[in-house]
């Protein structure tokens, strides 16, 4: 009989193998993408059994893996304040029951994305978002497909209206056009830097660029076409910085930041003009209308907010309330800043700009210093998401929190905020 410590150091020799902990980032990548795919079909316990089962298994093999891991400063600060506040909002919460789960659901997400950033590389990482989302875009356009023009009929359980045939848009299994532009943008940025890196063959990385314009072009969505914008002169920016020597790389940072000011400045000055244009379908006229009715509330509990809830549950108040005239349900506020405002306040507000502020610097600063390709993907990554969180909440659930949590852990691990600024990361200019 095989005594029992033999048994306990192959299980942990399996728990903390490589093979396991891939197959647990691909499948935590999974999970965020098809979160609103798995709780149609399966509802939400099936969701959250399996949420639960994947963060106890990333727990083991991080157990598993513990003498790998440096551990000090292994979560940002920042991430801790935030995801703390959020949690402490239970004791105040209107909703308490709600604000459990909803902080679960927070934490589950949170502790797979930890995982996959502490156990995977960078490069191991985008090729697990390149191959999650390759698989994603090929099902959604085989599903609109199927609706639009084999049965000529919608999938209601998958929220597909089936408008392939006239040109869009198109929701895939994201639920919405918003969201499955976001992912297409995203997949875009893991695909460019796989062919730059030569992580897949060629044809199969100018393909997969092809399959996410495709999907990005028929989610006929404004907002992820400006993230997408954004993303390209992200990108182009750090084009640029990363060839110039280190001596002359601060002055340049300092000058895109007061351009990047400026413009920002001029789109306020003509934000009349920009709501004209991008009023279309009435659809701005619905998001002032729902911010309208939250600025309302906003009063009653300016600093702690109303509690924490995630994505919202239309049976209880105060958000029982909203989108009811345009017969419209709300599932967030459509923008994540106002968003964090009401359920968490001013506080929590000022804990998630910190929290963003910092892991994009962090980013941008890492990019802009490392040689390899690969350090731009969480830089350009969190301006997407960034970008995309002035229009959506996406940033505060399921895949948008996930990715988040990862590139934000994986600029931390590399860089401090103290460090950033004492010294260059490189000696010479990107050849």
């Amino acid at each position: 009989m095989t005594p029992l410590p033999l048994h306990s150091d192959a299980v942990r020799a399996f728990l903390g193998s490589a093979r396991f902990a891939s197959a647990l980032a691909t499948t935590s990548v999974a999970l965020g993408v098809f979160a609103f795919a798995t709780h149609s079909m399966i509802g939400w316990p099936g969701l959250i059994g399996i949420l639960a089962t994947l963060s106890f298994l990333c727990g083991l093999s991080l157990w598993a893996r513990k003498e790998l891991i440096q551990w000090i400063g292994v979560v940002p600060i920042s991430l801790l304040v935030f995801v703390g506040w959020a949690t402490a909002s239970i004791f105040w919460s209107q909703y308490q029951w709600v604000t459990l789960g909803g902080l679960a659901y927070l934490l589950g997400f949170t502790v797979i994305g930890l995982y996959v950033a502490l156990v995977r590389d960078t490069i191991q990482i985008i090729r697990a978002f390149g191959d999650v989302l390759r698989f994603t875009f090929v099902l959604s356009l085989g599903l609109e497909v199927l609706s639009g023009l084999l049965i000529d009929s919608p999938l209601p359980f998958l929220s597909i209206v089936g408008n392939l045939a006239s040109g869009g848009p198109i929701s895939g299994v994201s639920g919405t056009r918003n969201d499955l532009g976001l992912l297409a943008v995203i997949g875009g940025i893991s695909f460019v830097i796989e062919w730059r890196t030569q992580a897949v063959r060629r044809g199969v990385a100018v393909g997969s660029m092809a399959l996410a314009t495709l999907v990005l072009f028929f989610t006929g969505s404004p907002i992820a076409w400006g993230t997408a914008f954004v993303a390209m002169a992200a990108t182009a920016v750090l084009y640029g910085v990363r060839r110039l020597r280190p001596e002359r790389r601060q002055f340049w940072q300092l000058t895109v930041l007061v351009v990047a000011a400026l413009l920002a400045g001029l789109a306020w000055i003509l934000r009349g003009s920009v709501v004209v244009a991008l009023n279309a379908g009435g659809e701005l006229d619905y998001r002032l209308r729902l911010w309208a009715e939250m600025w309302d509330l906003v009063p009653l509990h300016p600093l702690e907010g109303w509690g924490w809830i995630g994505q919202w549950n239309s049976d209880v108040p105060p958000y029982v309330q909203f989108g009811v005239g345009s017969g419209r349900p709300s599932t967030s506020a459509v923008n994540a800043f106002l968003d964090v405002w009401f359920q968490l306040g001013v506080i929590g507000l000022a804990a998630f700009v910190g929290l963003i502020g910092l892991a994009f610097v962090r980013s941008w600063l890492l990019a802009s210093r490392q040689r390899s390709v690969i350090y731009t993907w969480p830089a350009i990554v969190l301006a997407a998401l960034i970008t995309a969180s002035l229009a959506e909440s996406s940033i505060l659930i399921e895949f948008g929190w996930f990715t988040f949590v990862v590139c934000c852990v994986k600029a931390s691990q590399k860089l401090s905020w103290r460090q950033a600024f004492e010294r260059p990361l490189e000696q010479e200019p990107l050849e």
